[in-house]
Order: structure tokens, then C-alpha cells, then sequence
């Protein structure tokens, strides 16, 4: 499910909501709640980029800044990508039975043919027998033509029907990916983790998820600004991506400036130390200035992890490797706890 936010947390979020969406010229409809509202609950890393960045220039967010921020970040798959592959698919569909159509057409008028030849076959003396054979002759060249072009037409299409399905998983693709990161966005990871819940994990192994933060990113954005948080997301995203050693293992932007990495057929302790070695190379990460090469910023990140439990359904593991996360975080941050 998208919103998992309870009762109380999403009223929260509406009065939030209400300031922003009070000073910004777009209509108050639900369009521009749904955009304010994945923004102010983290949910939608993408779109709090976009939307940040647009409150720092001077354009205003009008209904068709808030139209773009949501067919861009909140939306599906492109609608119009699959509006406009569902018409090729179509419009392909209609040139084959055409060709069919055709094909059908030419066997038809070549078995009446046909016909007519055996009766004139039959009598030997029959005057018509010559010009029917000369006619059998064409109409067989042209009943072979229509055939090669019917083979020829649905051997494009097959090929057609493999670029347009190949277009259509880009597109779906492309929803569930981070643009900014380009790992898994929530719905990305929440759908991995549903396929992962009806898959048991092999004897002496469970599935593990390691949930992180980047440690003070608030300020980070305050001081250095939106450009360089962009820069410290990416960043934190390419180690994660660097720490997955198997296929099944996946790494995700899990909002805002949290990021999740799931782990199938592991251990947690072995789950732990990985999390751990994010945690490390973090820390030894070092933001320089691209003209002068000074280093200008360092940051940390603190981290939680939780193995599926027998009871486990996705929310709750997540909540729980949520929960050790919080508890680092609470701890002095820049560490890594296990539920």
C-alpha cells in the first residue's frame, strides 16, 4: 500500500500541508494535497527534490508546476507511454488482420478458380481448358505473393510486438526506480519485498532489510544548499549499490534522505556487517569542491536491521528495522543496531 501513515500522523501531515499549499498559486485540490503530502511525509524522494528546488527558484508553483511534479514522481507508469503503445498496438494489430483479410480473400477467389479448372479438366475437348490453366497459372503467382507479404507482415510484427513490449517494461520500470539515485524508489522496494514474503528463506538463513539515515541532512541542506544534498544522496546511494554482492539483493531510496537495503538468504549478523560496512564507507566519504577540490563536507549515517519474522508482514519489518534505526539514532547516531 502507498500510504501507511495512521490517523494521527496524517493529520499532522494535512496541517503541515495546509501552509505551503495556502502561499503557492496552484488550486487547493487533491492533486496538489497528493504532491504536499508524499513531499512532507518523506515518502517520495523524487518529488521532495523537484519540489524543493522549484521553492528556491523564482517560478511559481502554479496547477501546471504541481501537473508536472505529479505525473513525474507521484503518477504510475507513464500514462501516456502506455496510452500511445496501447494505440501502436492497435493500429499493428489492424495492418495484420488486414493482411489476413486480403490473404483470405485471394484463397477464396483461387479455390473458386480452382474448381472451375477441374471441371474443364474433366472434358479434354473443352475450349476453356487453355485459358483456365493461363489463369490457374497467375492466380497461383498471386496467391504465392499474398502469402509472402501475410509472412513477411507477421514476421514485422512479431518483431513490432517485441520493441513495443520491451518499451512497456521500460515504462514500468521507470515508476519504480529513484530518478534521482537511480535505485529502487518505496514502491520499488515495498513490491520486492512482497514477492520476497512468499518465497521462504533456505535452512539456517532469513530475510533481512537494513534501514538507514543520513545523520543531520537538514542541516546539510541548510548550509550548503539542495544542490549538495542532491550530491550527498547520490553518493550514499552508489555505496549502497556497491555493497550488494547478489543478484536478489537490492538497494533503495526509501524517502526523503532514507535509504533501505534488502537482503534475502542471509544471516543477521551477516546482514549486521554489511550494514556496518555501509556505515564505514560513509563515514570515509569526502564531498570536495569541483574547482578547488577542498573538502567541504562529511557525513554519517546511522542504520537498524530486522530478519522476517515468522508473524512478519511487510510493514511490519520494515517498522521494526525502522524501530533499530531510530534507536541509533538515539543513541548518538553514526552506529548500527539489530531489532
Amino acid at each position: 500500500m502507498r500510504y501507511t501513515e495512521d490517523k494521527a500522523h496524517s493529520a499532522e501531515l494535512l496541517r503541515l500541508a495546509l501552509t505551503p499549499m495556502g502561499r503557492q498559486a496552484a488550486a487547493l485540490n487533491p492533486l496538489t494535497y497528493t504532491v504536499w503530502y508524499e513531499h512532507l511525509a518523506g515518502i517520495n524522494g523524487g518529488l521532495s527534490a523537484a519540489l524543493e528546488r522549484l521553492e528556491q527558484s523564482v517560478a511559481p508553483i502554479d496547477d501546471a508546476a504541481i501537473l508536472r511534479l505529479y505525473k513525474e514522481h507521484v503518477a504510475g507508469p507513464d500514462e501516456e507511454a502506455l496510452v500511445r503503445i496501447g494505440g501502436q498496438m492497435q493500429r499493428l494489430m489492424h495492418s495484420v488482420e488486414q493482411s489476413a483479410a486480403r490473404t483470405d480473400e485471394q484463397a477464396g477467389s483461387y479455390g473458386d478458380h480452382l474448381s472451375r479448372l477441374t471441371d474443364a479438366l474433366a472434358d479434354p475437348d473443352n475450349e476453356q481448358l487453355t485459358p483456365r490453366l493461363a489463369e490457374a497459372i497467375e492466380r497461383t503467382a498471386r496467391m504465392q505473393h499474398s502469402v509472402q507479404d501475410l509472412k513477411a507482415q507477421f514476421a514485422a510484427s512479431q518483431n513490432e510486438i517485441a520493441r513495443l513490449r520491451g518499451e512497456l517494461e521500460r515504462a514500468r520500470d521507470e515508476a519504480l526506480v529513484d530518478p534521482l539515485t537511480g535505485v529502487l524508489n518505496r514502491k520499488g522496494l515495498d513490491r520486492r519485498i512482497q514477492a520476497l514474503l512468499g518465497e521462504p528463506p533456505r535452512p539456517g538463513r532469513a530475510h533481512c532489510v537494513a534501514m538507514f539515515d543520513i545523520d543531520h541532512f537538514k542541516q546539510v541542506n541548510d548550509v550548503h544548499g539542495h544542490l549538495v544534498g542532491d550530491r550527498v544522496i547520490q553518493a550514499v546511494a552508489a555505496i549502497l549499490r556497491g555493497s550488494i554482492t547478489d543478484p536478489m539483493q537490492s538497494a533503495a531510496r526509501y524517502g526523503g534522505e532514507e535509504f533501505a537495503l534488502l537482503l534475502p538468504n542471509t544471516t543477521p549478523q551477516q546482514a549486521t556487517e554489511v550494514a556496518e560496512a555501509v556505515r564505514t564507507r560513509t563515514k570515509a566519504m569526502r564531498l570536495r569542491d569541483r574547482r578547488t577540490q577542498d573538502v567541504v563536507l562529511t557525513v554519517t549515517i546511522s542504520g537498524g536491521v530486522a530478519a522476517l519474522a515468522p508473524d512478519d508482514d511487510a510493514s511490519s519489518l520494515m517498522a521494526r528495522a525502522d524501530a533499530a534505526l531510530y534507536r541509533s539514532k538515539a543513541a548518538g547516531r553514526d552506529r548500527v543496531m539489530r531489532a
